[in-house]
């Protein structure tokens, strides 16, 4: 593929992300639209899976041929460029009275329930910065809150991707565990406790002491003052002290 060809393939996905591509035509309207072609991938994408998401199956699901989507979709990796758009949403309205800290929080939360909803979104390869409507409207959403902190343009898109990318990999690491353990019956914290409490009895404490004292002063016990995932509420507190001090410093 020439550079030409590639960029004329990226524009018609941007035009499409932000629905520009479709025209209305005379005669009797089409079944399909790229909204109804979208949304029929992300319904089989949460239900199915996105290793089931081909084109010739989001067909099925609409009842057209695979041929019909073409006239909607570029490819199946603009596909999953647009369910990945979708299916994020928009961000959570911000409140004017909190400080970036509590902004940022709120966001990274909020980002964190989107992702753990579409388990599929952490699977799908990165592609580049934010190019859709949702996914620029989340970009939007993080540098308002950092409006007022005084850090320029430049640190304000490190902190962007360095959140971005603390969520989406405590979100992939979360759904792994989850998947690992799916078939014992136990919750994270069981899981931990166990696996805590029959390692110290095997390991000699002599040879790796360190360890065997972190296995025995209780593993896996979440503090009750913590969310729900007390991993990730832990690990996004130490991502925003290191922010303060950017703040402290500008």
């Amino acid at each position: 593929m020439t550079d030409d060809a590639g960029q004329g393939d990226a524009q018609a996905t941007l035009m499409r992300l932000w629905r520009r591509s479709e025209r209305p035509t005379r005669g009797r309207p089409s079944v399909l639209d790229i909204d109804s072609v979208v949304a029929a991938a992300v319904a089989l994408a949460d239900r199915e899976g996105v290793a089931n998401v081909t084109l010739a199956n989001v067909a099925k699901d609409l009842g057209v041929t695979k041929m019909s989507l073409y006239r909607h979709i570029g490819s199946k990796a603009e596909l999953l460029e647009l369910m990945a758009d979708v299916a994020i949403g928009d961000p959570p309205a911000p409140d004017p009275g909190s400080d970036w800290r509590a902004g940022l929080t709120t966001l990274a939360e909020a980002n964190r329930e989107v992702l753990m909803s579409h388990p599929w979104l952490v699977e799908l390869p990165l592609s580049g910065p934010p190019a859709g409507p949702h996914a620029v409207a989340w970009m939007d959403a993080f540098l308002r809150t950092l409006r007022d902190t005084g850090l320029d343009w430049s640190t304000k898109g490190g902190i962007l991707v360095l959140i971005g990318g603390y969520v989406r990999l405590a979100c992939a690491q979360a759904i792994q565990l989850a998947e690992g353990r799916k078939d014992s019956g136990l919750s994270q914290a069981q899981a931990e406790q166990s696996y805590g409490k029959g390692l110290a009895e095997l390991i000699d404490p002599e040879r790796f002491p360190d360890a065997a004292g972190f296995l025995t002063a209780g593993l896996g016990a979440a503090p009750p003052d913590q969310a729900d995932d007390p991993d990730f509420a832990f690990g996004l507190d130490v991502v925003l002290n290191g922010i303060a001090t950017l703040v402290d410093a500008s």
